[in-house]
This record gives C-alpha cells, structure tokens and sequence, in this order.
C-alpha cells in the first residue's frame, strides 16, 4: 500500500523521524490511518486529507472530550490544513474484537459504554452545530435517495419526507438543551483501555442533540449482533443512572428508526457509488432493528408510509437482495 505524499516529511516535523509506519485497514470515509513506532514510543497517524475530509473538527471535539474529562486520545501533533493527525496510541483493543474473544465479557462492557454516556449526558452540550430538523430529514432521505432505487422501488419521498417531520416534532422539542452526540458510538469506535477505562474514537462529526441517539447506536449497532435483551438489560442500566423523561423510550424508538434508515441508505450508497460491497451484508441487521422501531406506535406515520411504498416480499428478506 503506497503511503501519502508529506506523511514523512509530517513525522518528521512532528519530532518522529525515521518512525515505522504500519497502514491500517480504512473505514467507510476517505480517511486513513496508519501505526507509528520510534523506539519505545508509538502513536496512530491520521490522514484526512483536504478537500474530502477536513481534521479540525476531530480536533476540536477532542479537545472537549478531554476538557470534561471523557478519554479521547491526546494529539501529539497536527497539521489541519495538510490533513495530518498524530495521536496517541490506544492500542488494538477494540470492544468489538474483544468481545468477539470474550463474549462472557459482553454485558460488562456494554454497562460501562453505558456509563460513558451518562457521564457525557450529566454535562452541558458542547459548543457544537444542532441536531436540528433539517439535518435529521436529510439524514433520513437517504433511504429514498439510495436505497429505494437499487431495489427497484418508486417511492414517495415528499410522503416519506412528511411522515418523518411529523414523527420527529415532538422529539425536537423533547431534546432541548441537548447533550453532546458523538453520533458514531458503537463498538468498533470504543477502544477497551488499561485499569477497565474505554477510549472514544470517530467522534469529528459530534453535534448538540438528544441523549438517546447515542444509545440507540450503541444498541442497535449495524456491525454486531446486539441481541433485543441485551438491549433492554442495557436501556434499563441507562435509566436507572439519568433522569430520562417519560417518553424517553418514545424518543429512542423515533431515532432507531431514524438512523437505521439513514444507514441502509448509506450502506447501499457505499456501494453502488463507492464500490464497497462489504456493507451491503449489514443491511439485514440494520433492517430488523428498524422493524422493531417501526413497531412503536411514536413511529405510525412512518410506519404507515413503509406498509405502502416497500413490498413485503423486500421487508421479509431483511431489505432485500443488492448487487
């Protein structure tokens, strides 16, 4: 794998010449990540390069994490308008792999991902964009935008478009002040860290929103099996700790629907545009996790939209068959 023009150069700036660098496996976006080692010391390199990907915001909510005391990696050194990240190294526990090893580990660990939020929810939001209106629409669309086509189906989207802003009135009015939302908080973005601490990674999209998006990527998670028990267990762990309001669960069924239509939208735009393939076997999880969502009665205009614009035969194969 050939490295990017100014990754040495970066190092060398930063005090890591003559480093090893290790390339590791990318992810859905156009950054890439790479292990650095110089002696006893290592550290992971981020490349996010202009114009497709800008740095500044990871910074930014990095350095907020850290200032209200959430574990996300120090920056050893940057280079915002190259695209250049050094941060520290947390080394290659993730909670997904661990648990893949571990599975007698599983409730432990999804309790204290779950104390991770509600330390990050006893604080103010910080001073990031809203989760607003126009942005969960737009998310949503998605599913129309992508989705819909690959398998064939003429849908409505100013119907769909409708059902959603009638779901999500009550929910914009309910999140009001808001907490900080990582919006990518699941497994695979959870590093297991020494002493039983966990550190937060993927965080550059964070926004001010409602606390139950982030559980709702935590426990319906489109990587891994999270089982509807472990869900409830997990949610029951969470409101035992918060002052969640009485129509909390509402809430979170409105976002479990919300996001997981934004994701087959995505995965099937990654790849029919992107050509990445991989994601499209996620679909069937992401799918029967929405089902449940669509199940309570907060969801029914959308529900109802659903019953009319996508066939049975789509929804009884867990989203259908892409190619």
């Amino acid at each position: 794998m050939s490295l990017p023009n100014g990754l040495h150069a970066f190092l060398d700036s930063a005090g890591w010449a003559d480093s090893s660098v290790d390339p590791l496996p990318g992810d859905a976006s156009f950054r890439r990540y790479f292990r650095i080692a110089n002696g006893d010391r290592k550290a992971m390199l981020m490349h996010a390069p202009p114009p497709h990907e800008d740095p500044a915001p990871f910074l930014k909510v990095g350095a907020w994490l850290r200032e209200h005391g959430l574990r996300a990696p120090e920056t050893h050194a940057e280079d915002a308008a190259q695209g250049w990240v050094l941060i520290e190294d947390f080394g290659d526990d993730r909670m997904r792999d661990w648990l893949d090893d571990h599975p007698a580990d599983e409730d432990a660990a999804y309790r204290t991902a779950i104390d991770v939020l509600v330390e990050l929810h006893r604080k103010p939001a910080g001073p990031f964009p809203p989760y607003d209106m126009p942005t969960y629409l737009r998310e949503a669309m998605l599913f129309t935008e992508w989705y819909c086509p690959v398998v064939g189906i003429d849908a409505d989207a100013a119907g769909f478009e409708a059902a959603w802003r009638e779901v999500l009135v009550p929910l914009e009015a309910n999140q009001a002040p808001g907490v900080t939302v990582l919006r990518d908080y699941h497994a695979e973005n959870i590093m297991l860290l020494s002493g039983g601490k966990q550190g937060l990674i993927d965080y550059q999209d964070a926004l001010a929103g409602h606390p139950a998006y982030d559980l709702v990527s935590l426990l319906q998670d489109a990587r891994r099996d999270v089982s509807p028990e472990l869900e409830a267990r997990m949610m029951q762990h969470y409101l035992a700790n918060t002052d969640a309001a009485d129509d909390f669960m509402a809430d979170y069924a409105r976002l479990g629907a919300q996001r997981n239509a934004k994701i087959v939208g995505i995965f099937a735009r990654l790849a029919k545009r992107d050509g990445k393939p991989r994601y499209l076997g996620m679909i069937p999880r992401v799918w029967e996790a929405m089902e449940r969502d669509l199940a309570h009665p907060a969801l029914a205009p959308v529900a109802a939209w659903f019953d009319a614009n996508v066939p049975q035969e789509i929804r009884a194969a867990h989203g259908g068959e892409l190619s």
